[in-house]
């Protein structure tokens, strides 16, 4: 069962996703927040799987939320996996919460069955990134001790991260490269550390910033990235 948190200030938009992720037997909302506030208070109560977080909300935004959130001590419990709303994909907000350790966004205009996949998909410890968004959110390319990061990564280590930047799950890029998803995972593993980033969401946005992949150009070590839309890895 994967239990979540609903935040946002819109009473009928914290109703309408009730209804929609409460029609699925494997998921379960705990509760719902009005703000930002409230959200490390219920969560360390509630312990969900995942949170729904909006983010513009009149007290505490999506942004600080996020943060607050992921900064509290959880002691061994495991830390909830924070699945942004936004009525835009382009939105700067949305770029600020993924690097505050957001595991993905999702369009409020989303089709039901998205929210449910996304959800999903972030419960297990992927991401739910818009490669083609990600390009746009993206800032300047930025050099340094983070452009010399991923010059470091191994050959295999490059074509991972080239992969998880075009949008793909595990196990597709487990088939693109001929490995088994274990030895994917452990690659994942690897360039995390390299790159001192904690999750594949902060690895992807590592890799536009650097410049490492760029819209339909091919990487420093890995595939041609695409430009087409792939919304859920």
């Amino acid at each position: 069962m994967i239990t979540l948190l609903i935040v946002d200030d819109e009473p009928l938009v914290r109703s309408g996703l009730r209804a929609i992720l409460e029609g699925e037997q494997d998921l379960q909302v705990l509760g719902e927040a009005g703000d930002g506030a409230d959200v490390p208070a219920l969560a360390a109560q509630l312990r969900p799987d995942v949170v729904l977080m909006d983010v513009r909300m009149p007290l505490v935004d999506g942004i600080q939320a996020t943060r607050n959130l992921l900064a509290a001590d959880h002691g061994r419990d495991r830390v909830p996996k924070v699945l942004v709303l936004t009525t835009f994909g382009s939105d700067d907000y949305v770029f600020e919460a993924l690097r505050c350790g957001a595991a993905g966004f999702l369009l409020k205009r989303s089709r039901p069955e998205e929210i449910i996949q996304a959800v999903r998909t972030v419960a297990t410890g992927d991401s739910v990134v818009f490669p083609e968004a990600v390009r746009q959110l993206s800032g300047p390319e930025s050099g340094g001790a983070s452009a010399r990061a991923v010059e470091g990564l191994s050959r295999r280590e490059k074509d991972v991260l080239a992969g998880l930047a075009s949008g793909r799950s595990n196990a597709e890029i487990a088939a693109e490269l001929y490995l088994s998803p274990e030895t994917v995972k452990t690659h994942i593993a690897s360039l995390l550390g390299k790159l001192q980033v904690r999750d594949r969401t902060q690895a992807v946005i590592l890799a536009y910033e650097t410049g490492f992949v760029r819209p339909g150009s091919r990487s420093a070590g890995g595939p041609a990235v695409g430009t087409e839309k792939r919304p859920y890895p």
